[in-house]
């Protein structure tokens, strides 16, 4: 069965959404077209390059994800100097080591810019911090005077996936001037909507998998002190312009991974935690299928 599949933002706990696709596959779906942030954008990405999710995670189970923290080297090696570089550059890493895994394993399916790709199977968001407003890779390029075919895949993975004050965001050079892009979860951390027409129909069955319990499951922030607040800010900020999209009509179309307990930039997973989360999202999908409208198991 052919479908769309539109993945959400959640870092590291992005390996559950491995074991949901697994399953998925394992029930003879295929997707045309794939959509994601941040984490999302990265499985959406090596679905639309060719790779199974069996393929996926041997790639993640071989990775050693410490490896793609590359903080700038500082003239006095001392503690303070890491929040100097996020002053100066804007994140604790550069985020080069990561664009060049990307660049590295598209490469080995013969992906490296957008024209590599069937038009439209892959669409990626990104947020343009310093015009205010989220763009959809490569759909909006053509916006910044950039030619969307010649355009890298990886580049725009590390654009869709660049958390603030974590990595250094990238800086797109445009006919205009230059716009700094982060991580696509600060403005859609679940784009859902992406695949609909202008009359808000789609073209096929899409299935979205996202990071988190359904909303009214989920327990309300606690807010106690500054820090708290600033992690409630950023929450909000993340998931107010999807869960405005998404209604009871939309829910049964969502696999809801619940891994709230896990840590988005936890960098230094365990391969039994790795395991656990994929685990999760595989028991959840299975759970799905069995009262999703279009298909029973």
């Amino acid at each position: 069965m052919w479908i769309d599949g539109v993945f959400s933002g959640g870092g590291l706990k992005g390996f559950a959404l491995v074991g949901a696709c697994q399953v998925l596959e394992s029930q003879n779906f295929r997707f045309k077209r794939v959509a994601g942030t941040s984490a999302g954008a990265i499985l959406a990405a090596f679905i639309a390059a060719g790779y199974s999710g069996q393929e996926i995670e041997k790639m993640l189970e071989e990775l050693d994800v410490s490896t793609l923290l590359d903080p700038r080297k500082t003239i006095l090696p001392l503690p303070f100097m890491k929040w100097v570089n996020v002053y100066r550059h804007l994140g604790l890493y550069r985020g080069k080591s990561l664009e060049k895994w990307f660049h590295k394993k598209l490469a080995a399916k013969g992906v490296y810019t957008f024209s590599d790709l069937p038009k439209g199977s892959l669409k990626l968001v990104a947020s343009d911090l310093t015009n205010g407003k989220m763009i959809v890779l490569p759909d909006d390029l053509d916006d910044y005077q950039i030619n969307a075919s010649t355009f890298s895949v990886a580049c725009a993975l590390r654009m869709s996936c660049g958390i603030p004050f974590f990595f250094e965001p990238v800086t797109l050079k445009t006919g205009k001037g230059e716009s700094i892009v982060v991580d696509g979860g600060v403005l859609s951390n679940f784009p859902l909507w992406i695949f609909d027409d202008t009359n808000g129909r789609k073209t096929r069955p899409t299935i979205g998998l996202k990071l988190s319990h359904r909303r009214e499951e989920q327990c309300p922030q606690k807010i106690d002190n500054g820090l708290n607040l600033f992690e409630a800010l950023f929450a909000t900020m993340k998931e107010a312009h999807d869960e405005r999209y998404i209604s009871r009509r939309h829910e049964k179309d969502i696999i809801f991974i619940p891994v709230e307990d896990y840590s988005a930039t936890q960098f230094d997973l365990n391969e039994e935690t790795k395991e656990t989360l994929m685990e999760i999202g595989r028991n959840r999908t299975i759970e799905f299928l069995k009262t999703w409208p279009k298909y029973r198991i």
